[in-house]
């Protein structure tokens, strides 16, 4: 019987922990996370109230809103990092309550605002630490390709034997980010992953986003830069004060009326000459 084995030296059958089984592939349109009336209460302040947001494979997922507006909690809530006060929040159709932390860890993956480590961890094993979920499961050498295949693609392996604690603030973003993609969880949730990175990078993480989600894998992104999630997000979810003001997709959203009741800023709203897709821009006098 799997996940019982016979203990030596007296007959006892012994309990094994069974290794945790992979979700099956998504399609298109499934809901991978939802939030049902979620509140959260941080220091016995409400930060969230009455959420309701759906995350599906095949998209990506912007979350967008000034500072405090709860955008981050909310991540950390799909990712079952941060309880819910009420309210429901469900990974692959279960209260997130009900799956174990390795079962999670097969079903989403996190990457954080700031990345720190203790020890000088060297790129290279800093990224492959998102591989740990699947120990045991397979050969080691599809740990190395799935490793060396997620340093390439955010341009980190060309120092992958350099300490973490070494690195620009841009580059452990970057590192970070590998982790996360080598974890191959088929619901990604990012935390401001542009924040610390050059122009370049942040299109390359962007596209990195899109082809993820173009793949079948559900991203949750949360970002500042409105124009960039106009650019790259499937649906964006404005947030104020804990609420969704507005979600759907980018033309339907970024609105002049809503952008400047939610900023507390006035905005122009222009479309982009070439692709068409919405550019937020602050109204300044001449």
């Amino acid at each position: 019987m799997r996940g019982a084995g016979t203990a030596s030296g007296g007959g006892l059958l012994r309990l094994v922990p069974s290794r945790p089984v992979p979700p099956p592939p998504a399609v298109p349109g499934d809901v991978l996370a939802e939030a049902e009336g979620l509140r959260v209460r941080l220091g016995g302040r409400p930060v969230l109230d009455g959420v309701d947001v759906t995350v599906r494979a095949g998209e990506v997922l912007a979350l967008v809103g000034p500072n405090g507006a709860g955008k981050s909690t909310l991540l950390g809530a799909l990712a079952a990092d941060v309880p819910a006060a009420e309210g429901v929040v469900r990974v692959h159709g279960r209260p997130v309550a009900r799956w174990s932390a390795p079962e999670l860890a097969l079903r989403r993956a996190v990457l954080p605002q700031s990345a720190s480590l203790s020890f000088p961890f060297a790129v290279e094993e800093v990224v492959r630490m998102g591989r740990a979920p699947w120990a045991g499961s397979g050969p080691a050498d599809e740990d190395d390709a799935v490793v060396a295949e997620a340093m390439a693609r955010t341009e980190v392996a060309g120092f992958a034997g350099r300490p973490f604690s070494a690195l620009s603030g841009g580059e452990r973003a970057r590192v970070a980010l590998a982790r996360v993609l080598a974890q191959r969880a088929p619901l990604l949730l990012l935390d401001e992953p542009t924040a610390a990175l050059d122009l370049r990078h942040q299109e390359l993480v962007l596209r990195l986003c899109r082809e993820r989600a173009r793949a079948g894998d559900a991203v949750v992104v949360v970002l500042h830069d409105l124009s960039l999630a106009a650019a790259y997000a499937d649906r964006i979810a404005v947030l104020r004060a804990g609420r969704v003001a507005a979600d759907g997709p980018p033309g339907e959203v970024l609105s002049e009326g809503l952008l400047s009741e939610v900023y507390d800023q006035p905005v122009e709203v222009v479309a982009h000459p070439r692709t068409t897709a919405p550019l937020v821009v602050p109204r300044r006098d001449p």
